[in-house]
């Protein structure tokens, strides 16, 4: 790994976020998708961060999309602090992942 790429990073805190974020809130409203998807977005952004082989920045993004999705879904768009979660962690992750595959897409692979 030549270079840390801090949308790799971001995506990692989005899936923890995502992941621990209903133990805060006290009720079960959209409990199990977004600790699923928040778990999902979590190691593929460990697995970019630590530049093992693993999902591509496009497989985060897809979490992060589905994360985005999931209030609609599931049908938790009416609970509030669920929705608004999965909503603003989704959206974040998802613009800021299109953004870094956007970018590795163009880079050439350092010569070894």
């Amino acid at each position: 790994m030549d270079k840390f790429a801090w949308q790799d990073g971001v995506a990692f805190v989005a899936g923890l976020v995502a992941l621990l974020a209903p133990k805060l809130w006290g009720d079960d409203a959209g409990e199990q998708p977004l600790m699923v998807l928040g778990a999902l977005l979590a190691l593929a952004g460990l697995y970019a961060l630590l530049g093992a082989a693993g999902p591509s920045a496009w497989t985060a993004t897809a979490f992060a999309l589905l994360i985005f999705v999931s209030p609609w879904a599931f049908g938790f768009a009416g609970a509030d602090a669920a929705a608004w979660t999965a909503w603003i962690v989704g959206a974040v992750a998802t613009i800021v992942g299109v953004w870094g595959a956007t970018q590795a897409r163009g880079r050439t692979p350092a010569a070894t």
